[in-house]
């Protein structure tokens, strides 16, 4: 066993100096123990996080009709492996990278590590477990226009969300030089931030703000607004498989995103565990409340396991801007209130009659809406110190826990921000698809079904498999 060094202690007596020096080597040891344990997590969160991809691709396999099963599959194959390339190429540097002035603590984007230049090892967790968000941002797109948009306008506009459209928003709410960052040093906006913890607005309100303008300029599936006429699903068994697996995924999306777990103090696992019964929470009231309302609304009182799914996953987008900093008695009505949200939003999409195949605007948009808005609301002090800064905890709780009401208005800025530039951007880029490559597939294509018209035929084959007798 080796002695500690006496030189360079300000103490002369040598059992103090020994003392001081194995209090340095400990104070060592548990700093490469936190960020041993850092690292640890934020992989086992992105892994998480990327299983969220099956749970996606599953959900939307049980909601298009069976004849466009290879074109969902390859599309969420596609979102992940594209994903990740223009995550490394332009994605983490304008997101999560610094300005070339470092002074500028307003910035609109991050302007430097392109590529990945110049990145330090221990950073490398924290682009695995970003570019699985950024992969999900992209995934909810699909959903909304499948069955009907052209496989080279998704694909040119995946790689744009990715590469610049999401990556932006990230910037503006989590990057510490962004404009409506809480993580900022000073000058915050409405002198809180905006509080999106696990990203109801950066991440679902993005994605779902992307959908509606791909929808809306894609058009409905032939039929969907037919009367008397229901199009054909695949399987309620695939839907909620992928919901269930989803809801497993989500808790790397919000537990992980403490981004440490910490050794000392203990006070980011206290915080994870929190956000992951929050979350829990959150997601069983929303799916108890959704199917309760649609059987009171129904006819024949069905009780329904698409509005059980859905109910699942608008709980689950509800709470996660605030899965760290409300109480659970505050995910409780979180829950209730995104049940509301999402039955607005299916009603509101019947109206103006944009098709949603899977339902990504009322689950991701309104709900991330209502996300945004409900820590300004039911945000407690305690909570609020315990995941992000004690300094200003009194000032930023919610309104109905004493708060002053500015971190609400931050969160309402932050909002209409993000609908306007992921509107925006999205809408011209659908359009220029529509103008050029073409957005939305022949009718024969339609009818016929992507996978036999692009995918090589069917996925599962008509003519029976001949049996031998033994």
């Amino acid at each position: 066993m080796s002695t500690c060094p006496t030189a360079g202690y300000a103490s002369t007596n040598t059992e103090a100096q020994n003392i001081d020096c194995v209090n340095d080597v400990m104070l060592a040891a548990f700093a490469n123990y936190d960020s041993s344990n850092t690292n640890f997590w934020l992989m086992f969160g992105a892994i998480l996080v990327f299983f969220m991809q099956c749970g996606f691709a599953m959900l939307e396999v049980g909601m298009v009709n069976v004849k466009n099963t290879k074109n969902i599959l390859i599309k969420n194959v596609f979102d992940a492996s594209l994903g990740a390339l223009c995550w490394w190429f332009f994605g983490y540097a304008i997101a999560l990278s610094a300005p070339k002035d470092t002074t500028n603590f307003s910035s609109f984007i991050g302007e430097q590590n392109f590529f990945m230049k110049d990145v330090d090892n221990t950073i490398k967790s924290t682009w695995l477990f970003q570019w699985a968000f950024a992969a999900t941002a992209a995934t909810i797109v699909s959903g909304a226009v499948a069955e009907r948009v052209t496989f080279g306008c998704y694909i040119v506009y995946s790689i744009v969300l990715t590469s610049f459209i999401y990556p932006v928003v990230v910037h503006w709410g989590w990057n510490t030089y962004g404009w409506a960052s809480a993580w900022r040093e000073n000058d915050l906006l409405f002198g809180c931030g905006v509080t999106d913890f696990a990203g109801s607005g950066v991440v679902h309100l993005t994605g779902a703000v992307a959908a509606l303008a791909g929808a809306a300029t894609v058009g409905p599936r032939i039929g969907r607004f037919d009367e008397g006429i229901k199009l054909p699903q695949q399987s309620v068994v695939f839907q909620t498989l992928g919901t269930l697996i989803l809801w497993m995924g989500w808790y790397g999306f919000n537990g992980a995103s403490t981004l440490a777990l910490g050794t000392s103090g203990g006070d980011l696992s206290n915080a994870a565990a929190h956000t992951m019964v929050t979350t829990t929470i959150s997601a069983a009231t929303c799916c108890l409340t959704t199917v309760a309302l649609t059987a009171l609304m129904s006819k024949d009182k069905v009780i329904d396991i698409g509005a059980a799914n859905n109910g699942i996953l608008a709980g689950l987008v509800s709470i996660t801007a605030g899965c760290s900093s409300v109480e659970l008695e505050g995910a409780f009505v979180i829950g209730i209130i995104g049940s509301l949200f999402y039955l607005a939003g299916v009603a509101t999409l019947e109206y103006f009659k944009i098709d949603d195949v899977v339902g990504a605007v009322p689950v991701h948009g309104f709900c991330g809406v209502w996300g945004v808005i409900a820590p300004g609301f039911f945000t407690s002090s305690d909570q609020y110190a315990s995941a992000y800064y004690s300094a200003r905890a009194a000032k930023c709780a919610g309104v109905f826990y004493g708060g002053t009401g500015d971190m609400l208005a931050a969160n309402i800025v932050f909002i209409l921000a993000v609908i306007g530039w992921v509107g925006v951007l999205s809408t011209i880029l659908f359009q220029l698809c529509k103008m050029t490559i073409g957005v939305r597939v022949s009718l024969e294509v339609e009818e016929n079904g992507m996978d036999d018209s692009k995918h090589g035929g069917k996925v599962f084959s008509a003519t029976p498999v001949p049996t031998q007798e033994v």
